[in-house]
């Protein structure tokens, strides 16, 4: 949950590092989200969506995106009473991990991009 010394709002900084997360590849409201979850503050989805300033679709779309890489893992918190459990979300995977995910993809896709230049070259030629 958000403790007292956690902005509710994006720095500027956060802002930056979201934008070039969003430049690397991963899908805007994702790239937030992680930004915010790099704070290493387990949060709620309603928290998400008032600090990172999305709707409940958004944020769900976006933490399911960074749990299919891992990276984020929701826990089930009870609530006392009745009503449904409470979904705490996390980030998992070390920071360091996930930029060198994200590195080894762009490599990857720059590598498979050389070898259809390559190809097309081969074909050019042969015709």
């Amino acid at each position: 949950m958000v403790k007292n010394n956690t902005s509710l709002k994006f720095s500027k900084g956060e802002e930056e590092i979201a934008g070039l997360f969003w430049d690397i590849g991963l899908k805007k409201n994702a790239a937030r989200v992680l930004v915010l979850m790099i704070r290493d503050v387990d949060m709620t989805s309603r928290e998400i969506e008032k600090i990172c300033d999305l709707r409940q679709p958004e944020v769900s779309i976006a933490l399911s995106d960074l749990m299919k890489r891992k990276w984020v893992k929701d826990i089930r918190q009870s609530r006392e009473g009745k009503g449904r459990p409470t979904m705490i979300y996390h980030l998992v995977k070390p920071l360091n991990d996930i930029l060198d995910e994200l590195k080894a993809e762009i490599v990857g896709d720059y590598e498979e991009k050389v070898k259809e230049i390559e190809k097309v070259r081969e074909l050019l030629k042969n015709k």
